[in-house]
């Protein structure tokens, strides 16, 4: 090999080492496709707005046909839910193996599936999704079957999405699930950790913070000057809310047997109107510093490494929930598509 040829070739082993680097920092952060409103642009505009602002990630929460159609060649990595009401239909293999076949494999290879999420935020101790807690980890597990059967085992991971509220505990060493919840979630932990799949948490500071009478705000937006919570375990110092929830959370899941489980954050964002701290300035701040951390600290519990993420939501959903704040929670104004923060992805 000449020495200029050499020099080439080093050159663009740089090339690709950068631009590895560079796509695994951007491709931490996605967006999710809520769809709960009556004036938003269709599923093949709203693709289009992906691309058009590099977004590469999205979570999808219910299999919707002109969804995954529009997903088709995008190269966008998606989350597919199953809902929670669909998971009665899964309790059977069949039906597993035929949810796989009609929202999986008939889109493939032109749809890139990253992982399911068998359930969204099902909790005994939630009136309005205690009574899929029976079914979730079936459901898993016949789906997860399904997905290895068709040999998609190392494309496609499955999960479920759970949520800060079935932890306990303070400081963050001391996360476990809650005692009520731990014959729900502690045989999920297990069957991720047996089969090396990730935890899917929605993980998010604001309720955190207006549920906690003096929260402080700064340490909720990621702006505290100074250190607020110091854990004796390990002297893990927190700056800020967001660690000190996921942290809660690892914990819990390594006291369940999931020392190795890793977390997805499947959701994370702040509303702009409707409730107490919900400011556009407010939800900007918020949104920009939890994407510039999430590419590469990571925790004090787990640190250096990017964390995925997914903001909460890519459009305001205006028929989305009981309170204000749920129908203010989007990036990017429905009607005209444009955004409501200066945003890097």
């Amino acid at each position: 090999m000449s020495k200029l040829s050499c020099m080439q070739f080093v050159f663009l082993l740089f090339e690709i080492f950068v631009l590895g680097f560079q796509t695994t920092g951007a491709q931490s952060v996605g967006v999710c496709y809520g769809r709960n409103g009556n004036n938003l642009p269709n599923a093949q505009a709203t693709i289009n707005l992906f691309r058009a602002k590099g977004i590469r990630r999205m979570r999808l929460y219910d299999p919707v046909q002109p969804a995954l159609q529009a997903l088709r060649g995008s190269n966008i990595e998606i989350i597919l839910d199953v809902p929670n009401t669909q998971l009665q239909s899964l309790q059977d293999p069949a039906g597993a193996r035929t949810w796989v076949r009609n929202n999986i494999q008939n889109y493939l290879p032109g749809v890139r599936f990253r992982y399911i999420a068998v359930g969204n935020e099902v909790d005994p101790n939630n009136g309005g999704t205690s009574r899929y807690v029976n079914l979730v980890l079936t459901a898993m597990r016949n789906v997860h079957n399904a997905i290895v059967a068709a040999g998609l085992q190392n494309q496609i991971k499955v999960s479920t999405a759970t949520y800060s509220g079935v932890t306990d505990g303070f400081p963050p060493s001391q996360g476990s699930f809650k005692d009520n919840a731990k014959g729900f979630i502690e045989p999920i932990i297990r069957f991720l950790a047996q089969n090396n799949l990730p935890l899917l948490a929605n993980i998010y500071p604001y309720f955190s913070h207006i549920g906690t009478p003096q929260s402080d705000l700064q340490y909720a937006l990621f702006t505290a000057p100074n250190v607020v919570v110091t854990d004796p375990v390990g002297s893990r110092q927190y700056r800020n809310l967001f660690d000190a929830l996921l942290d809660t959370l690892y914990s819990a899941v390594e006291r369940s047997g999931g020392r190795n489980v890793e977390i997805v954050v499947s959701e994370s964002g702040w509303p702009s109107a409707g409730g107490r701290e919900a400011s556009v300035q407010n939800a900007g701040t918020y949104y920009r510093n939890l994407i510039n951390h999430v590419r590469g600290n990571g925790t004090p519990k787990r640190p250096g490494k990017p964390i995925e993420t997914y903001l909460f939501a890519m459009f305001d959903e205006n028929i989305k929930g009981d309170a204000e704040t749920e129908k203010h929670f989007g990036l990017f104004n429905p009607t005209t598509q444009q955004p409501k923060y200066q945003l890097s992805f």
